[in-house]
């Protein structure tokens, strides 16, 4: 069974956003081991100048990469990756696995974005839309997205 990880940085704050998060991963043990994976954020000033904010990124980065196996696939959730369909998502997802390969890697930063050492690690840099999303709100998109790329795969009826 493919291995699904979402590597996040900070916490789900909200509860509506949690008990989503959770239905999906609920759903999603039929078709894969999910596991969702927190690293700390990084404290911010208030206001902080780009030097700052570069050592924000740096810092979350390596808690990122200090989570993920040298075998698994790497998925970068970035502004500048290349956006997909469901459709290519489930087709990339099936690929994938086909592969050989047992374990993904989807990696979402903080309210800063990824590292460079990130981007760099990954094998994808996907990104959801040319919008811009809360980080939170991002990680229920993903789930759903891979629950639907499954979905698509196996042929259900919850993809239309």
């Amino acid at each position: 069974m493919l291995r699904i990880s979402i590597l996040c940085v900070g916490k789900l704050k909200e509860k509506y956003l949690k008990d989503a998060v959770s239905e999906y991963e609920k759903r999603l043990r039929t078709f894969c081991k999910l596991e969702i994976i927190e690293v700390d954020e990084e404290k911010s000033p208030d206001d902080p100048n780009d030097t700052q904010i570069e050592n924000i990124i740096t810092c979350e980065g390596k808690r990122l990469l200090s989570k993920i196996d040298k075998s698994t696939k790497v998925v970068a959730m970035c502004i500048e990756g290349k956006q997909r369909s469901s459709e290519g998502l489930a087709l990339y997802l099936e690929e994938t696995a086909v592969s050989g390969v047992s374990s993904i890697a989807f990696v979402i930063g903080g309210s800063f974005g990824l590292s460079n050492e990130v981007k760099q690690r990954a094998n994808l840099k996907l990104s959801m839309s040319e919008m811009t999303f809360p980080h939170q709100l991002a990680r229920v998109m993903l789930c759903e997205q891979i629950y639907r790329a499954f979905s698509i795969n196996k042929g259900t009826k919850y993809h239309k």
